[in-house]
């Protein structure tokens, strides 16, 4: 089958790999429809390469067709229509059974110290065989596989994957309180999918970003929104905020933008570095050392008044990355984080999309539908957010 694989730094190629196979009574093997290119599938493009191989397959949002099922796999027939959740999770394990599924035992990488194995992101994650492919095997399908019905476009069902239920996540962990105000760091597909459902729940909405195309269309969903292009330096966003919230600053924030946010030169020079070094002294590093550009987060711990809460979705990497724990602590913040629990949300989501009317415009939320073999230039023109480029989705 066709693939995209990662060969080296910000080198994506489709090439032919082997045909995945049952490997386990739990597996099931789908023919992909339709897969999304993540703004996290950058960090694999750039930053986290000490950990990839050459021939990797990559991606982590797709959904398609059963074409076959392993024997302890009853619920699904060839033939369903399936989303996969991005993380693996087995479902019976005591953190699947208390909605962590992002730290599934079954699943845990501990020769890594890392939660629930994710398709196709690094050996940090289990090394899964990725999903930006035509066919994919689906490890634990008896219990990740989410059944949909016919009918309705691709478009509908596929973000319930990782954009859907990584935003919707996103919003529970910031406990906005009834009436209050809500800001988002970030426009990229989880920032944006946050805001739509922020605001589907009746909250006043703030986001910032620094690309008018991606502010554009959260501001056509309702959102009040900051250019960050506009502003100086960190403390005018704050100070932007407080005026727009008597004073006080929104009572939750959410980092939607993680470990690529923009400024702090010495930051992004440590990931070059980092980047150029041996696998073997690079990988180390990069999980021992602090090599994060931060202003997202800082961004986030001054904007939000005292007493809120800061709900980080943005994926950061470096285990040593300096916090401002004197200003978390006096402003009394709470914050909350970690991988979606895909498996946790997807039930209430599926509520939402099966309505007639798509009340979160996903129908509509991609702004590129591209076949496989463009996603080499589909990747460096997502990094570079070039082309209006905010959601891409790949129909193998």
């Amino acid at each position: 089958m066709r693939a995209v694989t990662w060969q080296g730094k910000r080198d994506m190629q489709v090439v032919e790999v082997p045909d995945p196979k049952i490997e386990e009574p739990t597996d099931a093997i789908i023919r992909v429809t339709t897969t999304g290119l993540c703004g996290s599938d950058l960090h694999l493009y750039e930053v986290l390469g000490p950990f990839m191989e050459p021939g990797d397959v990559v991606g982590h949002e797709p959904m398609g067709i059963v074409e076959e099922t392993g024997s302890a796999v009853p619920e699904l027939s060839v033939g369903d229509r399936v989303v996969i959740p991005f993380n693996v999770s087995c479902g019976h394990c005591w953190m699947c059974e208390h909605r962590l599924q992002s730290q599934c035992e079954t699943t845990q990488n501990r020769d890594q110290g890392t939660g629930a194995s994710l398709l196709g992101y690094s050996k940090l994650y289990g090394q899964v065989p990725g999903a930006q492919a035509e066919y994919l095997r689906v490890p634990h399908a008896d219990y990740g596989a989410v059944k949909v019905p016919e009918g309705p476009p691709d478009d509908r069902f596929v973000f319930l994957s990782d954009v859907l239920p990584t935003a919707w996540q996103a919003v529970e962990y910031a406990d906005v309180p009834d009436g209050g105000t809500l800001l988002v760091l970030g426009a990229g597909p989880i920032g944006d999918m946050s805001a739509r459902i922020a605001l589907h729940r009746g909250l006043r909405v703030i986001v910032a970003d620094l690309v008018p195309e991606r502010l554009q269309r959260v501001a056509a969903r309702g959102a009040d929104v900051i250019n960050l292009e506009e502003i100086d330096k960190s403390s005018d966003l704050a100070e932007q905020v407080r005026a727009r919230t008597d004073g006080r600053g929104a009572d939750s924030a959410i980092d939607a933008v993680g470990m690529e946010a923009h400024g702090s030169p010495v930051s992004k020079v440590a990931h070059t570095l980092v980047g150029l070094l041996p696998d073997k002294l690079a990988e180390p590093l990069m999980l021992n050392a602090g090599v994060d550009r931060l202003e997202a987060l800082y961004l986030a711990f001054e904007a939000v008044r005292r007493g809120g809460t800061v709900s980080i979705a943005g994926v950061y990497g470096g285990a040593t990355d300096p916090l401002p724990l004197f200003q978390i602590f006096d402003k009394q913040l709470q914050l909350r984080m970690g991988q979606a629990n895909v498996r946790s949300w997807t039930d209430d989501i599926l509520q939402l999309l099966t309505k007639d009317d798509d009340l979160l415009g996903v129908e509509t939320f991609a702004t590129h539908h591209l076949p496989l073999d463009e996603a080499p230039e589909a990747y460096e023109k997502f990094q570079k957010k070039q082309d209006g480029m905010v959601k891409v989705v790949f129909n193998p």
